[in-house]
């Protein structure tokens, strides 16, 4: 039973159909597993083991009657703690929010139960979601796969170490400007960024509405595509037969490639030739618009963190970790009218990207240039915490910023991850892609 804690989701999906896995052993092997694990109060917030056991019981009686809802009936997952579960405490990793417990389940989560996935617990992440790398000393710093010195990537960071340690058979994140995807590169997991608007909000805890998402992390592409099949109450993207050959795929030039450090450079160039051996079609391209794109970011997530977060903050300030209260307090440098002319520039610019990549199946980048960096260091050296979070997300933000779904996946060089970036709204398609290069890189 303890190779069940290293199975993909649908691996054990398929056990449980086949009536090979109990759905009720399955969940305590999980839980148990979670209890004995000495990072558990590093990993998750709360585990929720009654609620787990009455959704497994419920999965097991649908399994005996053949009347499964879902290729992930009866699996178990976790929740990153900006989901509203009712009666649990949900703090999105604040102190700002001490004890609050909500009275209903997010919607995304509600429907994930009624799809039958088994709900473990809350896992921790970033102040307010409101960083890369995944350091809390507020709350507490999960542990990175590679290496316990440093951080594992935000902000659903406990999201990616539930998964990583074998502590959840996926997990649920949020990502508004790189979220899933960092903590899912620097851990070696799959992490999907849906299109904005794809996924309900309702429940979440916000950050910017209007770039939040919300995606999984996960263990296969597979996994990831059965996963928002279930937060959505769909059908998941058909896989069978992806096929790199005759497809074209676009290496981007701008900004993505600059600075890179040694170990990600490796990653993203053998992961390119193995995609050409495969059969892909491979281009490199600029969009000299990005520059711009991406000299935006300041006002349009800083202004809307803050806008949306300034009563609460200011009402106890101290609660904060001075860092990432900093960089909400940065929001307030920008005025309505600097807000309103950012917006329609990068309407302009998401037009220019969308004509550059005309043609292309998916656009590649290393989705981090940068490898996961000591805890220890971030804490005394300011301009190094600066430095390192920016880098972090300059590449998993393009997707943000272009309104697009992306997807990360491990390219083989630990801690290094693979990013496509695809189209609004085209998850499907891009999942589709990413099962062929996820097989060209295995």
């Amino acid at each position: 039973m303890q190779d069940w804690l290293t199975m993909t989701a649908r691996d054990l999906g398929q056990g449980i159909g086949a009536g090979e896995i109990d759905p009720v052993e399955l969940a305590l092997v999980f839980l148990d597993a979670i209890d004995a694990h000495p990072l558990r109060e590093r990993i998750y917030t709360v585990v929720t083991r009654e609620r787990a056991l009455a959704e497994a019981r419920a999965a097991r009686d649908r399994a005996r009657s053949g009347l499964r809802r879902s290729a992930l009936d009866g699996v178990p997952i976790s929740w990153k703690d900006l989901f509203d579960s009712a009666g649990d405490v949900t703090e999105a990793g604040s102190d700002l929010l001490r004890g609050r417990v909500p009275e209903r389940d997010a919607e995304v989560l509600r429907t994930a139960t009624m799809m039958g996935t088994v709900c473990l617990g809350k896992t921790h992440m970033s102040e307010l979601a409101f960083s890369g790398l995944g350091l809390n000393p507020v709350k507490e710093t999960p542990p990175c796969v590679h290496d316990g010195q440093a951080v594992p990537g935000g902000s659903s960071s406990g999201a990616a170490a539930s998964v990583a340690f074998g502590l959840a058979a996926c997990a649920i994140g949020s990502d508004t400007g790189g979220s899933v995807r960092i903590p899912s590169a620097w851990n070696d997991l799959v992490g999907l960024k849906t299109t904005h608007g794809r996924l309900s909000l309702d429940g979440v805890v916000p950050l910017c509405p209007k770039f939040d998402t919300v995606g999984p992390l996960a263990r296969s592409v597979e996994d990831a595509a059965l996963t928002l099949a279930v937060l959505e109450g769909g059908r998941p993207a058909d896989l069978r037969g992806a096929s790199l050959k005759g497809r074209r795929l676009a290496v981007l030039e701008t900004v993505a490639l600059d600075d890179l450090r040694e170990a990600p450079k490796k990653g993203f160039e053998r992961a390119v030739g193995r995609l050409s051996a495969a059969g892909a079609a491979i281009e490199t391209i600029r969009v000299p618009e990005l520059e711009e794109a991406m000299a935006l970011s300041g006002v349009l997530f800083t202004a809307e963190a803050y806008g949306v977060w300034r009563e609460v903050i200011e009402a106890d300030p101290e609660a904060m970790f001075d860092r990432i209260l900093e960089r909400f307090r940065a929001g307030a440098a920008w005025s309505g009218p600097d807000y309103v002319a950012a917006w329609r520039a990068l309407e302009r610019c998401r037009a220019a990207w969308a004509q550059a990549v005309r043609g292309f199946d998916a656009v590649l980048t290393p989705t981090s240039p940068i490898l996961p960096p000591s805890a220890e260091r971030l804490m005394r050296d300011d301009d190094y915490y600066v430095t390192e979070n920016l880098a972090a997300l300059r590449n998993t933000r393009i997707g943000n910023l272009m309104g697009l779904c992306a997807l990360t996946l491990p390219t083989g060089e630990p801690g290094c991850g693979l990013q496509l970036l695809g189209r609004p709204m085209g998850e499907e398609a891009l999942l589709r892609i990413g099962a062929a290069v996820e097989a060209a890189l295995a």
